[in-house]
């Protein structure tokens, strides 16, 4: 194959040659690094925004955000998020949580070990405004008042890679024993 020769081939050539980290595709700070890297394309130059640009108006790239892919090429197959584990352990009377719902719960959390690390009484958050982990937003919504369920939250969709020092390790999956006591 020869070498690209105008700048949009070779932000094709690079997106080709790095794993999409999603089905956006490539970002383009690591398009850019890449032509750099590769070619040794100024980083700051204005010829390669006007490149991305063309690359898109000619519909050559396809943009999503700041990801760019290929028009034609596959779009690669991105792994399922995680999700919560829910147990039911007794369900509730009147209307299920939603998203906006100012919620008030009953909690004790563990590690997988049966470590516990933290517990409440009385804890009010408003459900699907990120004011907690991931996984209490997908795991509390449906709950009805009186209902207890028991979560199992993957890492991802809990404290990750950073943890929450010193009781939650990095990656840690976490359990959590959840009573809905009321719904604002």
């Amino acid at each position: 194959m020869a070498p690209p020769k105008t700048l949009v081939d070779k932000i094709v050539y690079a997106i080709r040659q790095q794993p999409a980290a999603s089905a956006n595709g490539v970002s383009r700070a690591a398009i850019v690094k890449y032509l750099s890297a590769e070619f040794g394309v100024d980083k700051t130059k204005a010829a390669s925004k006007k490149a991305f640009k063309d690359g898109v108006s000619k519909g050559i790239l396809i943009q999503t955000g700041q990801s760019f892919r290929v028009k034609g090429d596959t779009v690669p197959e991105v792994s399922e998020e995680p999700k919560v584990v829910i147990e039911e352990l007794k369900e509730g009377k009147g209307p299920p949580a939603q998203s906006g719902d100012t919620v008030t719960v009953k909690y004790e959390g563990k590690l997988t070990d049966g470590t516990i690390f933290d517990s409440a009484k009385s804890f009010e958050f408003t459900l699907g405004a990120g004011e907690v982990i991931k996984g209490w937003d997908q795991g509390i919504a449906g709950m009805k008042v009186g209902g207890k369920r028991k979560l199992f939250v993957p890492s991802k969709l809990g404290y990750g890679k950073r943890g929450a020092a010193p009781e939650i390790p990095p990656n840690a999956d976490l359990q959590f024993e959840v009573k809905l006591k009321s719904i604002q």
